[in-house]
Protein backbone atom coordinates (compact mmCIF):
# COMPACT_ATOMS: atom_id res chain seq x y z
CA UNK A 1 0.00 0.00 0.00
CA UNK A 2 1.44 3.45 -0.90
CA UNK A 3 2.58 5.79 1.90
CA UNK A 4 -0.38 7.76 3.19
CA UNK A 5 -3.12 5.48 1.88
CA UNK A 6 -5.28 3.94 4.60
CA UNK A 7 -7.66 1.03 4.48
CA UNK A 8 -10.68 3.04 5.66
CA UNK A 9 -9.93 6.79 5.65
CA UNK A 10 -8.58 7.41 2.16
CA UNK A 11 -5.32 9.32 2.00
CA UNK A 12 -3.85 10.89 5.10
CA UNK A 13 -0.89 12.98 6.18
CA UNK A 14 0.84 14.11 9.32
CA UNK A 15 3.35 16.84 10.05
CA UNK A 16 4.84 17.96 13.33
CA UNK A 17 7.27 20.48 14.76
CA UNK A 18 8.54 21.07 18.27
CA UNK A 19 8.86 24.60 19.59
CA UNK A 20 10.69 25.73 22.75
CA UNK A 21 7.48 27.23 24.16
CA UNK A 22 5.19 25.95 26.95
CA UNK A 23 2.04 24.21 25.71
CA UNK A 24 -0.35 26.70 27.35
CA UNK A 25 1.30 29.57 25.44
CA UNK A 26 1.15 27.58 22.17
CA UNK A 27 -2.53 26.71 22.74
CA UNK A 28 -3.41 30.31 23.49
CA UNK A 29 -1.66 31.45 20.31
CA UNK A 30 -3.22 28.77 18.06
CA UNK A 31 -6.76 29.40 19.28
CA UNK A 32 -6.54 33.20 19.18
CA UNK A 33 -4.29 35.36 16.99
CA UNK A 34 -2.59 32.32 15.41
CA UNK A 35 -5.89 30.89 14.18
CA UNK A 36 -5.54 32.95 11.01
CA UNK A 37 -2.12 31.37 10.37
CA UNK A 38 -3.26 27.74 10.33
CA UNK A 39 -7.00 27.87 9.57
CA UNK A 40 -7.69 31.28 8.08
CA UNK A 41 -9.59 34.37 9.06
CA UNK A 42 -12.47 32.94 11.09
CA UNK A 43 -13.75 32.25 14.57
CA UNK A 44 -14.07 28.77 16.05
CA UNK A 45 -17.16 28.50 18.20
CA UNK A 46 -18.24 25.65 20.43
CA UNK A 47 -18.10 21.98 19.50
CA UNK A 48 -20.66 21.26 16.80
CA UNK A 49 -20.66 24.80 15.41
CA UNK A 50 -19.78 25.57 11.81
CA UNK A 51 -17.08 27.97 10.66
CA UNK A 52 -16.19 29.62 7.38
CA UNK A 53 -12.95 31.42 6.63
CA UNK A 54 -12.59 34.62 4.64
CA UNK A 55 -11.28 32.57 1.68
CA UNK A 56 -14.30 30.22 1.74
CA UNK A 57 -12.89 27.18 3.54
CA UNK A 58 -15.62 25.79 5.74
CA UNK A 59 -16.24 23.05 8.23
CA UNK A 60 -17.46 22.06 11.65
CA UNK A 61 -15.62 21.90 14.96
CA UNK A 62 -16.07 18.25 15.94
CA UNK A 63 -14.23 18.20 19.24
CA UNK A 64 -12.10 20.40 21.46
CA UNK A 65 -9.95 19.03 24.26
CA UNK A 66 -8.79 22.23 25.91
CA UNK A 67 -5.04 22.68 25.72
CA UNK A 68 -4.56 19.45 23.76
CA UNK A 69 -6.57 18.93 20.57
CA UNK A 70 -8.91 20.47 18.02
CA UNK A 71 -10.65 18.17 15.53
CA UNK A 72 -12.66 19.65 12.69
CA UNK A 73 -13.88 19.07 9.20
CA UNK A 74 -12.08 21.10 6.55
CA UNK A 75 -13.40 21.80 3.05
CA UNK A 76 -11.72 24.45 0.89
CA UNK A 77 -13.60 26.21 -1.88
CA UNK A 78 -13.77 23.97 -4.95
CA UNK A 79 -13.69 20.69 -3.06
CA UNK A 80 -16.78 18.49 -3.38
CA UNK A 81 -15.97 16.73 -0.08
CA UNK A 82 -14.59 17.55 3.32
CA UNK A 83 -11.62 16.06 5.14
CA UNK A 84 -10.87 15.69 8.82
CA UNK A 85 -8.20 17.96 10.27
CA UNK A 86 -6.74 17.49 13.71
CA UNK A 87 -4.35 19.83 15.53
CA UNK A 88 -2.72 18.31 18.63
CA UNK A 89 -0.26 19.61 21.21
CA UNK A 90 2.02 17.34 23.17
CA UNK A 91 4.51 18.34 25.85
CA UNK A 92 8.08 17.62 24.87
CA UNK A 93 11.36 17.80 26.79
CA UNK A 94 12.31 20.88 24.77
CA UNK A 95 8.87 22.55 24.75
CA UNK A 96 5.74 21.59 22.84
CA UNK A 97 5.20 19.43 19.77
CA UNK A 98 2.53 20.73 17.40
CA UNK A 99 1.07 17.97 15.22
CA UNK A 100 -1.28 18.36 12.28
CA UNK A 101 -3.02 15.26 11.00
CA UNK A 102 -5.41 15.23 8.06
CA UNK A 103 -7.38 12.30 6.71
CA UNK A 104 -10.12 11.53 4.20
CA UNK A 105 -8.12 13.04 1.35
CA UNK A 106 -9.15 11.89 -2.12
CA UNK A 107 -5.81 11.33 -3.82
CA UNK A 108 -2.04 11.10 -3.59
CA UNK A 109 -1.94 14.49 -5.33
CA UNK A 110 -4.10 16.06 -2.61
CA UNK A 111 -1.82 14.53 -0.01
CA UNK A 112 1.34 15.81 -1.70
CA UNK A 113 0.10 19.37 -2.09
CA UNK A 114 -1.28 19.48 1.45
CA UNK A 115 2.00 18.17 2.88
CA UNK A 116 3.67 21.21 1.33
CA UNK A 117 0.90 23.46 2.66
CA UNK A 118 0.96 22.18 6.25
CA UNK A 119 4.76 22.16 6.44
CA UNK A 120 4.72 25.82 5.40
CA UNK A 121 1.98 26.57 7.94
CA UNK A 122 4.01 24.96 10.74
CA UNK A 123 7.02 26.99 9.62
CA UNK A 124 5.01 30.21 9.97
CA UNK A 125 3.70 29.12 13.38
CA UNK A 126 7.25 28.41 14.59
CA UNK A 127 8.38 31.84 13.34
CA UNK A 128 5.47 33.58 15.07
CA UNK A 129 6.03 31.76 18.36
CA UNK A 130 9.75 32.64 18.28
CA UNK A 131 8.94 36.35 18.53
CA UNK A 132 6.45 36.06 21.40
Amino acid sequence: MPTGLTKDAGWQLGVRRTVPVPSDVVWDYLTREGLVVWLGETVLGATGEWYETADGTRGQLRSRSEGVRLRLTWQPTGWAHDSTLQLTLQRAVSGTTIAIHQERLRSAQDRASLLIHWRAVLGRIVEQLAVR
